[in-house]
């Protein structure tokens, strides 16, 4: 009698792994660690399986062909999974396809090449999104100016921008920061390279490494950047061949007529901005807000749009979340004041009392740009020198789930739907 029911049970057993032929990754409140369950979807690309990003079901869940292995790496990276049969996994489906409902589920198929655009030196701050690559274990190349240069941008599918000042003005740390070894390491590198690549300046080189970025984007690239990486970015496309660099950044006189001489029909996200010119000011222009915006830090989120799964699946794949309201964060472009804001750049996340977006889309050509204000989304003013974030302290940020939208948002893109 004990034999047959242990025959039974192993047969149940085999039955329901017989069945269980798909692996639901729950992306709501159910699952431990959502940052390393895109990098689990990331590397279930990498190994040739399709995904499907499941939008807005269940916080932006992913559903997958069910494996041991794909069990094995969620549980060693401590990711929470479903095991479900055909006929669950068809349910779930031919409920998002019903017309009524604002869920989609959008095929991913190739892992996108990843390269993150970062200076050789060490810097004494450190770049949010590298971190949480390097903890959702996404692999990234990182490049700098000379790579961009030899024209290797043309391999990779989404890049994003570190920290960086592409004005030529070394972030504008002088005033604070110009006796201090890495600031100084920082220029001569810098200084070093325009040389090497046939620039009088470093803000020639910036300038042509901008358009380099523009070109990429104009091609099907996808651009993300954050903090100042974001102004500085679309100030360089405004100025190009006008001096905007004081004597202490470049060696000669800024052109007192640059305001009047800007040009906007190229800038990817704000028009119409007035430049901070001032060597001793720690700001670039007026697109930022952190130096005018009133908001106490208790007060400080910002809330997502909610976008239409199937009409407009480009901004809902890049505001999947299990929360909709996030939490703010500094930096030293922190907001972006609407005033300035292109009409044809999608506001995805606001502070619509600070009259502030903080999260902002667009396309360009054949390619997108993401732009993404603050430093860190789990450090609130995070200082120069400060110690890196411990992303395993915040497994569930909703801030950096933002990002992680991002990376994996070229395997998936597509158009909005013709009407």
């Amino acid at each position: 009698m004990k034999f047959r029911i242990l025959t039974i049970t192993i047969s149940l057993l085999f039955s329901f792994q017989a069945k269980s032929i798909f692996l639901l990754i729950p992306m709501d409140d159910s699952q431990k660690n959502h940052l390393k369950a895109y990098g689990i979807a990331f590397w279930v690309l990498e190994n040739d399986i399709e995904v499907k990003w499941l939008l807005n079901y269940r916080g932006g869940s992913f559903l997958m062909q069910h494996s041991p292995q794909i069990e094995n790496e969620c549980t060693v990276r401590n990711v929470s999974f479903e095991p479900i049969t055909d006929a669950q996994a068809s349910a779930i489906l031919n409920g998002i396809a019903q017309p009524d409902v604002n869920q989609d589920a959008v095929a991913m198929n190739k892992a996108p090449k990843i390269a993150v655009y970062s200076p050789p030196n060490k810097q004494p701050w450190d770049d949010a999104v590298t971190l949480v690559l390097t903890y959702a274990e996404i692999p990234y190349d990182v490049i700098y100016d000379e790579e961009i240069f030899d024209g290797k941008l043309t391999e990779y599918d989404w890049l994003h921008l570190h920290h960086e000042d592409f004005t030529g003005q070394f972030g504008k740390f002088w005033r604070v920061y110009q006796n201090a070894p890495w600031y100084q390491q920082e220029v001569a590198i810098n200084n070093e390279l325009a040389k090497k690549l046939g620039f009088l300046k470093v803000s020639e080189m910036k300038s042509f490494v901008t358009r380099e970025i523009e070109k990429y984007v104009l091609n099907g690239g996808f651009l993300f950047a954050m903090c100042a990486a974001t102004d500085t970015y679309d100030i360089s496309l405004a100025a190009v061949g006008i001096d905007i660099c004081e004597t202490m950044f470049d060696g000669d006189p800024a052109d007192k007529h640059a305001h009047e001489k800007l040009n906007f029909d190229h800038t990817f996200a704000f028009r119409n901005f007035e430049l901070n010119m001032d060597p001793y000011a720690y700001e670039f222009s007026n697109i930022d807000a952190t130096d005018t915006r009133q908001v106490l830090r208790d007060n400080d989120y910002f809330t997502l749009f909610d976008f239409s799964a199937k009409w407009d699946p480009v901004p809902t794949m890049l505001c999947q979340n299990h929360r909709n309201l996030i939490k703010g964060f500094m930096g030293q472009t922190t907001a972006f004041r609407k005033e300035v804001v292109k009409p044809g750049s999608l506001i995805m996340g606001e502070n619509k009392a600070a009259n502030e977006a903080r999260y902002i889309h667009g396309e360009k050509g054949k390619g997108f740009w993401t732009f993404y204000g603050g430093h860190d989304p789990e450090d609130y003013r995070h200082l120069v020198g400060d110690d890196p974030t411990d992303l395993s302290l915040y497994p569930n940020s909703p801030g950096y789930r933002l990002i992680l939208n991002n990376v994996l948002f070229p395997a998936a893109k597509k158009k909005k739907r013709e009407t």
